[in-house]
């Protein structure tokens, strides 16, 4: 008897660990698309593995490929038990609602969009203040040209793009007020967000009418943006939401950045300690919106504006001015 319970305690031991294993908090990040090679979802899966891993727990990712893959991996991730399921992008606005009232006891996270007039008690945003970033875009833009021109292309004329359009604009006159403007110019048609050969039509009507310095917040578009900067000797084009230099060497001076990951280890973590609002809004003081210029190596990053110290230097002081409070910037999509 004394032999069985001496066994008996190593077995205790083992059930209880198991038991400790499987009540570790799971994280399941869902991506409105196949990651592949996109910087930026890629982002979202590094944040929440890393946040996962902070809190002792454990992270899972479900890739999507249509709407119909998008809803089935929302639902999988609530049936599966998780504490935040982490969805990315406006591709989830209109369901997200549906599912999250479908599964009441299960938190859901989405980041850089929010179905602002369904919002569910357990649903958190976590959204950005793009025109922020895109302001300093906008003062190296006038800081750097050669023609005195800037201008910026966005994908459609809606308000959610003028943060990065308006922005750039004001940016560019706040250091230099007599910079000229060209009008803004949209891509449009059937895939605005993914249409290079328009992107490039755009880039090259910009180009044709004097501007050197162009932001292209156009996503899948841009790649046609960049290839008219290379085409058009001394001009250069400003990427969105992750480095997009390394894509075009020599075409790009810079990009808005969205630390996506940054955004998911914050609000997660807001969303376990309780302390979390349902929409957060983050910009440069939160570390949550950056330019490649004040990476801590500019010169790894394959962008022009390396070249330019003396630029970096008064963007670094602007960046401290915003986050100070020095600067104050309205929200386009709100003032409109």
């Amino acid at each position: 008897m004394k032999r069985i319970a001496a066994l008996a305690l190593p077995l205790a031991a083992l059930f209880a660990s198991a038991s400790l294993a499987s009540e570790k908090p799971l994280f399941v990040y869902v991506s409105p698309n196949p990651i592949g090679v996109n910087d930026f979802l890629k982002l979202g899966k590094i944040g929440t593995e890393r946040v996962a891993a902070a809190l002792g727990g454990v992270a899972k990712t479900y890739e999507s490929s249509d709407p119909a893959t998008q809803r089935q991996n929302l639902e999988a991730a609530a049936k599966a038990g998780a504490k935040v399921v982490i969805a990315i992008g406006f591709e989830f606005n209109d369901m997200l609602p549906e599912v999250a009232s479908a599964y009441p006891n299960v938190t859901f996270l989405q980041v850089d969009s929010c179905p602002f007039d369904k919002l569910k008690p357990n649903i958190h945003c976590s959204v950005f203040r793009e025109y922020e970033a895109a302001f300093l875009t906008g003062a190296e833009a006038a800081l750097t040209t050669r023609t005195g021109k800037v201008g910026a292309i966005g994908a459609l004329d809606i308000p959610f793009l003028h943060r990065f359009t308006d922005g750039f604009i004001e940016g560019a006159r706040h250091v230099r007020p007599d910079v000229q403007i060209a009008p803004t110019l949209w891509i449009g048609g059937a895939n605005p967000f993914s249409d290079p050969a328009r992107g490039q039509e755009r880039g090259a009507a910009m180009t044709a009418d004097g501007a050197d310095r162009i932001l292209a917040a156009a996503s899948g578009s841009n790649g046609g943006v960049f290839k008219a900067m290379q085409e058009a000797p001394g001009a250069a084009a400003f990427g969105v939401d992750v480095n997009q230099c390394p894509q075009a060497p020599g075409a790009v001076m810079d990009n808005v950045e969205k630390k996506t990951d940054v955004s998911v280890e914050l609000a997660v973590k807001g969303i376990v300690a309780g302390s979390q609002p349902p929409i957060a809004a983050l910009g440069l003081k939160e570390g949550g919106m950056s330019i490649t210029a004040l990476d801590p190596d500019p010169k790894g990053s394959k962008c022009l504006i390396a070249g330019h110290p003396d630029v970096i230097a008064k963007i670094k002081a602007l960046r401290d001015q915003i986050v100070d409070g020095s600067i104050t910037l309205a929200d386009p999509m709100t003032a409109k």
